[in-house]
């Protein structure tokens, strides 16, 4: 992907993943759909920026109709993207993007991939050497009088939290996020933390990201997250995984529909991934 190529495969990103969403998590009007927009071009360029071998695109007829961005973070490899323009899927297109995100993989001690449930990619991935952990997602209206009282989690600072942050996501994956935060906070994130405990991200009253060293902080960080959303509007958790039955409690609690989710593919050693709320963005 070169520097002219952002746009473009932003708007394939978004066209491929959009039809995922359910309708209610998508874009109501021309002010929210131009957020939309320039919140997926701060993805992707960050994204080129600091991991250029891993952003690829695919041309068809001169026009980008492919996209795939992974990241390399610590040892750990990450796939961010991976997008074909509805309507040319299933024309060999993707197979390519993908191995030449792999290609940062090497040498990386483990991998992660949040797997939408399109059939597609996750066969791709499993003949990659990736394998399958069943997840869940939760979506509703919050019932607000659950939210418990005297919660610990409180506004944090990149900076002054640095070293919760790396702890904690350390702790769950091997790897630190603090060079994707900036961005996170740039696309509308608000950075939580609970000193020495944990840290999330929350955006439009919604857990993006949560990563903590024990349940009950992560517990704490993700009813801090869905605290912020407005009165009557939807949340959304995503990539519930195997040994965060601490979030399928708190869903449950919330008044939350809980639905199989797309899985979360691991290859090689890619930490407890507990407690911990991945984002889609960068894992």
């Amino acid at each position: 992907m070169l520097p002219d190529d952002v746009d473009g495969a932003a708007a394939v990103g978004r066209a491929a993943l959009e039809v995922l969403y359910p309708v209610e998590f998508r874009p109501a009007d021309a002010a929210a759909r131009a957020l939309g927009v320039e919140r997926s071009r701060t993805r992707v360029g960050h994204l080129r920026d600091s991991d250029p071998d891993g952003a690829w695109v695919a041309e068809l007829d001169g026009e980008i109709v492919g996209i795939a961005l992974a990241l390399v973070r610590e040892g750990l490899w990450g796939f961010s993207l991976f997008g074909v323009t509805p309507g040319v899927q299933g024309q060999g297109i993707g197979g390519p993007l993908l191995e030449g995100a792999l290609r940062t993989a090497e040498g990386c001690r483990g991998a992660i991939i949040l797997s939408s449930s399109d059939p597609r990619a996750m066969r791709r991935y499993w003949r990659a050497g990736f394998r399958g952990q069943p997840t869940y997602a939760a979506a509703g209206i919050l019932n607000r009088s659950r939210i418990p009282t005297g919660l610990l989690a409180r506004p944090g600072d990149l900076e002054a939290d640095r070293e919760t942050i790396d702890a904690a996501s350390r702790f769950v994956r091997g790897a630190s996020h603090a060079q994707d935060i900036p961005t996170m906070l740039a696309t509308g994130c608000e950075l939580l933390v609970i000193p020495g405990r944990g840290w999330a991200a929350a955006r439009d009253g919604s857990p993006m990201l949560v990563a903590a060293l024990d349940d009950a902080a992560a517990t704490d960080l993700t009813w801090s997250c869905l605290a912020t959303a407005g009165a009557g509007a939807p949340v959304h958790l995503d990539f519930l995984g195997p040994g965060n039955d601490w979030a399928v409690e708190l869903v449950l609690d919330a008044g939350l529909s809980l639905t199989p989710d797309g899985p979360i593919f691991v290859r090689g050693d890619v930490g407890r991934l507990a407690p911990y709320l991945p984002s889609g963005a960068y894992l």
